[in-house]
């Protein structure tokens, strides 16, 4: 008996629809990441890319546990000496572009290089509650409901 791989052309590609309303980032963006990447299908292949097209709306709304939300910090260096810089996620979250939070979250889960970057092209996230994907009929995934972890009351 052979192993099985699956092959690009032959993968059927799925739209998921998630709202962010009251669910935790760090929950949210394994879920996120595990979809991406089709590990939640039968058929997964490490070097493929197996996994669903991901819309996810109203991101400005997701929440962080614990004290999180003030006291974490994220840092990024600018590549001049001296040049670390620190925001926290209130900051980006009541920012001009709330959804990096997230995006940042579910892009350092998965292992860089060009699949990241491929399986990143098929995350699409909103700060509102409008997408323009209506055409694609999205299914929409209750994240809420597979464990009462995931949202924050």
């Amino acid at each position: 008996m052979q192993t099985f791989v699956a092959k690009p052309g032959e993968l059927e590609k799925k739209w998921v629809l998630i709202d962010g309303t009251d669910l935790v980032v760090g929950r949210l963006a394994t879920i996120i990441a595990t979809r991406l990447k089709g590990k939640h299908r039968a058929i997964y292949t490490p070097h493929v890319d197996c996994g669903d097209n991901i819309v996810v709306i109203n991101a400005e709304k997701v929440v962080f546990s614990g004290n999180k939300y003030e006291d974490k910090v994220y840092y990024r260096h600018t590549g001049y000496p001296g040049g670390i810089k620190e925001t926290s996620p209130r900051r980006i979250i009541e920012g001009k572009y709330p959804e990096r939070v997230l995006e940042k979250a579910v892009e350092r889960m998965l292992k860089r290089g060009p699949l990241q970057r491929q399986l990143m092209r098929n995350l699409r996230i909103y700060k509102g509650a409008e997408h323009p994907h209506q055409a694609q009929g999205p299914v929409p995934l209750e994240v809420a409901k597979m464990n009462k972890k995931n949202v924050r009351a």
